[in-house]
């Protein structure tokens, strides 16, 4: 039991771990996106907060796209410094992408831009201070609420996981079963071919008399 409980205060401690990143982008003449993917399931709450050091006009320019992998686009924010929020309810279970692309303006100069990026999902992805105003709710209840939607998501999350495993395993199953049938068909094939071709060879030897 003790064990069984330090897994899932774990668990849930990965899950509303804030996904925080620090990194710098090269400003290029022809610049290349770097994008940071994430999974997201349908109907959670996503909000990406962004900070980029550096302004406008500094010698390059900064621009943001946030997408998934179904073609929705989220956000598209050209030449940009400062501060970015971006939030958004996922229509589906998919993978987006939050890239950058920093483009120099100017040839020969090494510039860079900083960026801090934080990804929050589901219940962290929530405004609590404002539920707990608007609702009259104790700390020690919003602290409840909120690992109890936690625990909701993962649950969820297993759900969806073994649901995916199922369907990958009747595809599997399904894939062998049309395998075995093909196979067991050529050999009936083949078969019949060699005893038509023994008949065939036959009866023409005893046409020519060979036989």
């Amino acid at each position: 039991m003790q064990v069984l409980q330090l897994w899932l205060t774990t668990l849930i401690s990965l899950v509303v771990a804030v996904q925080g990143l620090h990194f710098d982008i090269a400003a290029s003449t022809d610049p290349e996106q770097v994008c940071i993917r994430d999974f997201v399931t349908e109907g959670q709450l996503v909000v990406v907060d962004i900070h980029s050091d550096g302004s406008v006009g500094d010698g390059q320019k900064l621009n943001l796209f946030v997408r998934d992998s179904v073609g929705n686009e989220y956000r598209r924010k050209r030449d940009f410094a400062g501060d970015v929020r971006v939030a958004f309810t996922a229509p589906s279970s998919t993978a987006f992408d939050v890239c950058f692309e920093n483009q120099a303006q100017y040839r020969g100069r090494s510039l860079s831009r900083a960026i801090e990026l934080d990804i929050e999902s589901g219940a962290e992805a929530r405004d609590w201070n404002k539920i707990s105003a608007n609702e009259k709710l104790k700390p020690i209840e919003v602290e409840l609420r909120r690992v109890e939607e936690i625990t909701d998501e993962i649950v969820d999350e297993l759900t969806y996981l073994k649901n995916r495993e199922e369907r990958l395993r009747d595809t599997n199953e399904s894939t062998n079963r049309r395998v075995r049938n093909f196979s067991i068909l050529v050999i009936i094939v083949l078969s019949s071919l060699g005893v038509w071709q023994v008949n065939y060879l036959k009866n023409y030897f005893k046409t020519k008399h060979i036989i």
